[in-house]
């Protein structure tokens, strides 16, 4: 049996992401259109790769129907120019859905089934709220499978706020309002915006671009989250504040085995190390990263202290502080989501997991020093994921900032 292949993140790109209704950005824009952009400007920004060698084409959405359906992966590749040769397919692990599509391109890889892929999601969380149209087996809730709070993500981030008494409201509103000053200053210094394709948009006041995530809110102050309302139960401590919105977007890379990537002459971001999904009680979700990165580690040989950066998705913060916690590390730890996270950003879904690994890419260009770096997302219905990658800027030093 011939040893595993290398696998490598080349590139990554993702649109702006908008807020989520008839007053968002994208309101008038399909969803196939977003992520056929983004896959576009991907391409664009590696005009050494031949489109005839791409080998298959993923694509993730939540609720594939409409502009979402039509197995995505297919008719994104048709969309973007790529020979009719080139395969594709749709994916759909809810949030996770973009990460699945970068370890299921992987796995081919390591299995010498592929040289290059394209991997990506998609979600217009405007035209399709999640789970708008599906019809839950009455089997879940009648033999109590799962509680019907499981079905719904905010009821399962108080119930963690209920299982771990030490997540105070008060730690989940100053951890969102540090993500929305950190995004705020990664933007002003400009880290997020070379890896955003400028979308043109379409409403009744004419035509637009966008350039910058919609939702952004660096005026937040712990008075304004202190009062917000607790929509999923009175009193409660999960708000519109320190949670991730409804948001559209789309994002698109490129994976690939070192030896393609070296023939073609293409960049090098991340080597991957391993990746696990692990699941969990359905009504608690929101701590799947736990036993993700914990399988993930235990497959790379490695413990939670050799992890120097932390790409952690903010569909609550109650979930990124389980996390922190579960492992020992503090609120206010600089290598956990240095350039903040959904709660500012937003997360449309099944297009996050790949926002998390174009940002650690970044980073890991900034940090020579830092080896291992680690993406992970709760899912919902109970599960966790999580992708350790290797830093080939890696030199020991630190570097220049």
């Amino acid at each position: 049996m011939a040893e595993k292949t290398e696998v490598v993140f080349v590139d990554g790109v993702r649109t702006p992401f908008g807020r989520a209704g008839e007053k968002g950005m994208f309101w008038d824009t399909r969803a196939d259109d977003l992520v056929v952009k983004a896959m576009i400007g991907l391409l664009e920004r590696n005009p050494s790769l031949p489109k005839d060698r791409i080998d298959e084409v993923a694509i993730a959405a939540t609720t594939q129907t409409g502009d979402q359906g039509l197995t995505l992966g297919r008719t994104a590749a048709l969309l973007a120019g790529l020979p009719k040769s080139v395969p594709g397919y749709a994916i759909d692990r809810m949030c996770a859905g973009a990460m699945t599509a970068v370890t299921a391109i992987a796995g081919g890889i390591a299995f010498g089934a592929y040289d290059i892929g394209i991997a990506g999601g998609v979600e217009h969380m405007g035209r399709h709220p999640m789970g708008f149209g599906a019809d839950p087996n009455p089997r879940f809730l009648a033999e109590k499978l799962v509680s019907g709070e499981a079905l719904n993500m905010g009821n399962t981030a108080e119930r963690i706020h209920d299982r771990f008494p030490g997540l105070t409201k008060e730690r989940s509103d100053r951890y969102a309002m540090r993500s929305q000053q950190k995004t705020a200053a990664a933007y002003d210094a400009g880290k997020l915006q070379p890896d955003l394709i400028p979308i043109a948009t379409r409403s009744g006041a004419g035509w637009g671009l966008a350039t910058r995530d919609e939702a952004l809110r660096p005026e937040t102050t712990m008075e304004g989250l202190a009062g917000l309302k607790t929509p999923f139960r009175p009193h409660g401590r999960v708000t519109a504040g320190n949670s991730s919105g409804l948001n559209d977007g789309a994002t698109a890379s490129i994976i690939a085995s070192a030896d393609a990537a070296k023939e073609f002459g293409l960049p090098v971001k991340m080597r991957m190390v391993s990746f696990a999904f692990a699941g969990v009680e359905p009504e608690i979700m929101g701590i799947g990263p736990v036993p993700s990165t914990e399988k993930a580690l235990r497959k790379a040989g490695l413990s939670i202290t050799d992890i120097g950066l932390f790409e952690l998705n903010e569909a609550f913060a109650v979930q990124v502080l389980s996390l922190l916690d579960h492992f020992g590390i503090d609120d206010e730890d600089p290598r956990v989501n240095p350039w903040g996270g959904a709660i500012a950003i937003g997360h449309p879904l099944a297009s996050s997991g790949v926002r998390l690994m174009i940002q650690l890419a970044r980073q890991f260009e900034e940090h020579p020093e830092v080896r291992f770096g680690l993406t992970a997302m709760c899912v919902g219905l109970g599960q966790g994921g999580s992708v350790i990658w290797e830093n080939p800027h890696f030199t020991g030093k630190k570097g220049k900032k």
